[in-house]
């Protein structure tokens, strides 16, 4: 039986630049900062680390230093998807060579596709690498939804492992469907719960960016048999979340960790900065979980 990549809570950790390009000492107190307060796994270059607007280079040089720099503390997963399907081959196969412990593959956007060119997109990307590959489900951003009987289809794939998966209402019939090789993460801070709930093993998170010990014991300690515990947890932070969404996602995190002195920069264009409205309700928010003074 296959084991998860990891279980409990995983950072989508976002990605600091400065005017010149990637801020590396910073991404690396991230990581280590990360790593001591208890998360589970990094996952880099996703949608919260803005890889859509990263050079090739850029994209590869993230992906490498993290992996250097986790040095196998917690596995690092390497978002490597794209709308081309050779691009992503591509990516996933340096994210190998460089040692990434999987890849996080997200639905082709903008040209999109068929339930069956989504499993031929997915089954190439696996059969050229030999590491896991997490499906990235998420249709609010890419138009593409992976139907339950597709992501059925593809788990039969020797290394496709397991899906990051924001639709909450076909977890639990992809749950039926998949053996229990296969892992479904929760691609929303909002339904970890819920998702655990179902069979899941964990989340994929954009608030353990400023609060990754509480979210990694939210995850693990329902998994662990404490469902109260993680109940109460997910309720104490429902006015946080909603604060980190407020926006298009990455912009409030990297708001607030700039509020909080993590210094992570801009969000580069399209995304712009919170308007000041939002801004001041993010910003009494985290005063309010006193995560600043």
């Amino acid at each position: 039986m296959n084991k998860p990549i990891f279980t409990g809570a995983g950072v989508a950790i976002v990605t600091p630049f400065t005017q010149d390009g990637v801020n590396y000492e910073k991404l690396g107190e991230l990581i280590d900062f990360q790593i001591k307060e208890g998360i589970d796994s990094i996952i880099v270059c996703g949608t919260t680390g803005e890889a859509s607007t990263m050079p090739d280079d850029e994209h590869k040089a993230v992906i490498k230093f993290a992996v250097e720099k986790v040095a196998k503390r917690v596995p690092v997963i390497a978002g490597t998807g794209s709308n081309d399907t050779i691009h992503a081959i591509s990516l996933s196969k340096y994210a190998q060579e460089v040692g990434a412990d999987a890849i996080l593959s997200v639905t082709p956007y903008y040209n999109k596709t068929t339930q069956k060119g989504l499993y031929e997109h997915f089954k190439l990307i696996a059969n050229n690498i030999k590491i896991p590959v997490v499906l990235y489900n998420v249709p609010g951003r890419t138009g593409m939804n992976i139907e339950p009987q597709t992501v059925k289809k593809l788990s039969e794939i020797d290394n496709i492992v397991a899906i990051k998966e924001c639709n909450l209402s076909q977890v639990g019939e992809i749950i039926n469907l998949c053996s229990d090789d296969f892992t479904v993460y929760s691609g929303d801070d909002n339904s970890i719960i819920p998702v655990l709930a179902l069979g899941g093993k964990g989340v994929i998170s954009v608030m353990a960016n400023i609060v990754p010990k509480k979210t990694h014991e939210l995850a693990s300690s329902f998994l662990s048999g404490d469902v109260e515990s993680g109940r109460k947890i997910q309720l104490e932070l429902i006015h946080l979340m909603s604060a980190l969404f407020i926006e298009v996602n990455p912009i409030p995190v990297k708001a607030a960790m700039n509020i909080m002195g993590m210094d992570v920069g801009k969000c580069r264009l399209p995304l712009v900065d919170m308007s000041q409205k939002n801004y001041d309700i993010l910003k009494q928010t985290i005063k309010d979980y006193k995560l600043i003074k």
